[in-house]
């Protein structure tokens, strides 16, 4: 019998421990574990939890349609037609290849116009999704160490050649455009994907399939419809499209005021004046996402409401008369004497109520005289009555003549002898009708005596001897400005603080000698706009109130109604910016004035507002002749040069005794020669009028009170 080997001994009494080693190390690590999972649960159980359930609050607005516009009558003048749209609101994290393939869904169901909507950079964003991995290699052996995330972006689409992007076909850049429409949209906020010319065929395909078109929603859009077409369209102004958004000059101050990127917003006219009451008041909703965007639930946390309303001083039926009365005389003057009125193209004329100050007609037009095949005749221009200036003439020489009496220049009754002065080597300096005669200062207004507004300006630079020739002229320092003063208080240089976005206030000028003082004093010197005079004239004709013209009257809050207008929101006072420092003896005199030289048989506009039918009317005001230049290219490009024309010029107001309709008008360049033609002004003006009272006595037989809807007005309040 041999004997067992100590070797083999030892090793299987070595083989237990170590499976026991290895059995403590494996108790150990399953102990460290429970104890983890212990501390996890019982000390960080909740925290954990919540890391697990976390969740993230997103607050987002949704557009609502803009306020309509109405006139002082009730009739709508700027309404929200409605439209199918189609809108697509990205939760949070999607990425470009989502959006791509939802575009590439979407074209299924809808057409989409790309025609010059595609630049180069977008075709090649396209193709860099399609081959993502091919660009990426196409730059791998550069080196860009040194370059941002958007510097390789960019040298990868330098990397895509011009005839890989030249061969995409119709539908595929119609996939494209779609696209690049949904990269517009911001998280959780819906963006217009298409609303323009969307088919019952598309709308109804799309909705059926939103359940595979994440994100798309169709729904009711609108957009901006003018009843009267063209007419008063330059006062309304215009808004920015969804595809333009707020202006980019401004975004910070739209985006502090609660506005999405691609908000329409009032960029012009009555639209921009009144874009914070017309925006209306966007419904506020919080979406709730979790840890992967997903939306959990959603709330409304604010109604929205759609803009208020603007009812408008304007009347349009007035209005249309108004544009037609303009063209028609314009035609006829520039028919008239075609050669003489070669210049002459427009003309521009302001109706209001002189004691509120409410607009009730304005109009511009201008004549085509080589209209192209469908091209109208007349383009409507009215916007020049706020922007464009122009010297006045005579028409301020009731200023004049009140400056002169307020300063003590003259007293009531002072008279002269109207004949020529000479001063130095000067030209003669004359009233346009020579050696009128004996005038004060209520016939020279009647006769528009531009000798008795010399001496007035004469005497208030402090020459008060009456000599008709004199060898210069030394008028007192501050005598312009004496002028600029009263002038001002009647709105003649000043803004008249119409509800617009802009307004001109003419060229005042800066007389270096005391000839241009005088030639100011007869309206030859500084430019004025028809809104300017036609404040001017209301001041004189209500006794001495210069009061803010306004476009607006009222605003209305939405209607619960489908039609019509809402209760009150603010009714607009009329607003004295300034009484006259003037006696009101003297604004009577120069009352008196106005209305002789409408008429009596000695007033320059006689000849048109005392004979029927204009003279029912009893209208007063005064008319204006200014000498100006035309300034014309010369044939061979090189600079300009001057023409000489007139600018014929009226304003008005009727009845003389008790005023409630007011008028300015300018029609520049007249021909010098064209003096079959010269009462232009007088003509519209005198139409003016008889239009105005024409409707009243037409709305007075058809119970129709001249005050917008003053039943409703009652109820609504009530």
């Amino acid at each position: 019998m041999g004997k067992k080997s100590k070797k083999g001994l030892n090793k299987k009494s070595h083989l237990p421990f170590r499976l026991n080693v290895v059995f403590f190390i494996v108790f150990i690590l399953f102990a460290a574990i429970i104890l983890q999972l212990g501390v996890v649960q019982i000390l960080n159980g909740e925290e954990a939890q919540d890391e697990i359930d976390r969740t993230e609050n997103t607050t987002t607005n949704i557009p609502v349609p803009r306020g309509e516009m109405y006139d002082r009558y009730g009739r709508v003048m700027v309404d929200n037609q409605p439209l199918y749209s189609i809108t697509y609101t990205p939760p949070k994290g999607v990425q470009p290849e989502d959006r791509l393939e939802l575009a590439q869904q979407l074209a299924n169901y809808i057409d989409m116009d790309f025609e010059n909507k595609l630049s180069e950079r977008d075709l090649k964003e396209y193709f860099f999704l399609q081959n993502r991995d091919e660009i990426t290699e196409r730059i791998a052996d550069k080196d860009t160490s040194d370059l941002d995330n958007g510097e390789i972006y960019q040298l990868q689409l330098d990397s895509i050649r011009k005839e890989e992007i030249d061969k995409y076909d119709d539908q595929t850049k119609e996939v494209i455009v779609i696209k690049k429409e949904l990269d517009k949209a911001y998280a959780l906020s819906p963006h217009t994907v298409k609303n323009a010319n969307i088919s019952e065929k598309e709308y109804s395909a799309v909705a059926e399939h939103l359940a595979n078109l994440p994100g798309i929603n169709v729904t009711a859009d609108w957009e901006r419809e003018y009843p009267f077409e063209s007419t008063f369209r330059n006062y309304i102004g215009s808004i920015t499209s969804t595809a333009q958004g707020v202006p980019r000059d401004d975004l910070d101050y739209y985006m502090s005021l609660d506005y999405s990127r691609n908000d329409r917003v009032g960029i012009s006219g009555l639209e921009q004046q009144y874009e914070e009451v017309l925006r209306g008041t966007k419904e506020k909703v919080q979406y709730e996402t979790d840890k992967n965007n997903n939306v959990v639930d959603s709330k409304i946390i604010r109604e929205g409401e759609r803009g208020k309303d603007l009812v408008l001083s304007i009347d349009m039926e007035l209005q249309k008369k108004v544009d037609q009365i303009v063209q028609e005389e314009l035609a006829n003057a520039i028919a008239k004497a075609p050669g003489d009125n070669q210049y002459l193209e427009n003309s521009v004329a302001v109706v209001s109520n002189p004691n509120t100050g409410e607009i009730l007609a304005i109009s511009g037009q201008t004549y085509n005289r080589n209209p192209e095949k469908g091209e109208s005749r007349f383009s409507d221009t009215s916007h020049q009555a706020v922007y464009n200036a122009y010297m006045p003439g005579s028409t301020v020489k009731g200023a004049t003549i009140l400056t002169g009496l307020h300063e003590g220049a003259i007293t009531p009754g002072f008279g002269l002898n109207d004949k020529a002065i000479t001063i130095g080597n000067g030209p003669p300096k004359s009233s346009y009708t020579p050696n009128i005669g004996w005038v004060n200062d209520i016939s020279a207004l009647q006769q528009s005596s531009n000798v008795y507004m010399y001496f007035v300006a004469m005497r208030l630079g402090g020459v008060y001897d009456m000599q008709y020739h004199r060898k210069s002229l030394n008028l007192q320092q501050g005598t312009f400005d004496k002028f600029l003063y009263n002038f001002n208080q009647f709105g003649l240089g000043v803004e008249t603080g119409l509800d617009f976005p802009y307004e001109g206030t003419g060229v005042q000028g800066n007389p270096n000698q005391g000839g241009n003082i005088l030639d100011f004093a007869i309206g030859q010197f500084s430019t004025y706009t028809a809104m300017q005079l036609n404040q001017y004239v209301s001041t004189i004709a209500n006794g001495g109130d210069r009061i803010q013209p306004r476009l607006v009257k009222e605003i209305h809050g939405p209607s619960t109604q489908t039609e019509g207008l809402g209760p009150i929101y603010k009714d607009y006072s009329p607003k004295v910016l300034n009484q006259i420092e003037m006696d009101p003896d003297y604004i009577d005199r120069v009352q008196e004035g106005f209305r002789e030289v409408f008429q009596t048989s000695q007033g320059t506009a006689s000849s048109v507002f005392s004979k029927q039918p204009y003279a029912q009317y009893r209208m007063a005001g005064k008319t204006g002749t200014a000498q100006s230049e035309k300034w014309l290219p010369k044939q061979n490009g090189d600079g300009y040069y001057p023409v000489e024309t007139l600018n014929k010029t009226l304003i008005g107001y009727a009845p003389y005794d008790d005023p409630e309709v007011a008028f300015s008008v300018m029609t520049p360049y007249v021909g010098v020669g064209a003096t079959q033609t010269y009462n232009v002004s007088n003509n519209i003006g005198a139409r003016i009028g008889k239009a105005y009272f024409e409707l009243k006595e037409k709305r007075a037989e058809e119970g129709v009170n001249m005050e917008l809807n003053k039943d409703e007005k009652a109820g609504n309040e009530e």
